[in-house]
């Protein structure tokens, strides 16, 4: 009953739910059976405990995108609440770039440069640019990138990935970044880049991720 009021909006993003006793005598439930569903709404990503306060009903309409760990937009894909397409722009294997070798930690070999457009019920909200180290990640194909890079690499190849180092900054938005995605009236974007390494601390992926700002909330 909670989640519905939520997704229509009978109760108000930014607002907190009443009390666990308010609750138990509007519910006539017991503590244990509202907390589990309080914990329910937690973990799916509706309501942010906040300590002294109580239950803040969070922006259904926005995508918790983790800041710490290793998710990938398919995992990310669970918790979101419309219907998700990727859009393969770019798919090419080449030399690494001088410019690639810096962040790759790479002295010569190939490279995978790929550019993804994640559209969100229709409207093309972010722009994933992924460079690879070709000779760590091998058989890359068009298919794995429209499906889950991760998943080719752990389920595939047999590779554990472990850790990534972010970095998040607000930039403006490029000629062609607003031709790319439905910018709105914004003219700025969530910029998240990523060195994502393996087990053994090997760094094989920089992305750069470029996010319409309404629609993102960044969680750790």
């Amino acid at each position: 009953d909670l989640l519905n009021k939520i997704k229509s909006g009978e109760i108000e993003a930014n607002t907190y739910l009443p009390s666990e006793n308010e609750l138990m005598k509007q519910y006539n439930a017991s503590r244990d059976t509202i907390r589990k569903s309080l914990n329910l709404l937690l973990h799916n990503g509706y309501i942010q405990k906040s300590k002294g306060k109580g239950s803040l009903v969070l922006d259904v309409n926005r995508i918790s995108f983790p800041v710490s760990g290793v998710t990938s937009f398919k995992e990310l894909e669970k918790t979101m609440h419309g219907k998700v397409n990727t859009i393969v722009t770019i798919f090419l294997e080449s030399e690494v770039t001088e410019e690639i070798k810096k962040h790759l930690y790479m002295d010569q070999g190939h490279m995978y440069h790929i550019e993804r457009i994640r559209e969100i019920d229709g409207e093309k909200v972010i722009l994933d640019i992924d460079y690879l180290n070709a000779e760590v990640i091998k058989g890359l194909k068009l298919e794995h990138a429209q499906n889950s890079l991760y998943e080719y690499i752990e389920k595939e190849l047999k590779l554990k990935i472990s850790f990534a180092k972010k970095e998040i900054t607000v930039v403006k938005a490029t000629k062609r970044e607003k031709e790319l995605l439905d910018m709105k009236d914004y003219d700025l974007l969530v910029c998240v880049k990523s060195y994502t390494y393996l087990e053994d601390a090997t760094i094989f992926e920089y992305t750069i991720s470029k996010h319409r700002p309404d629609k993102f909330r960044f969680v750790d």
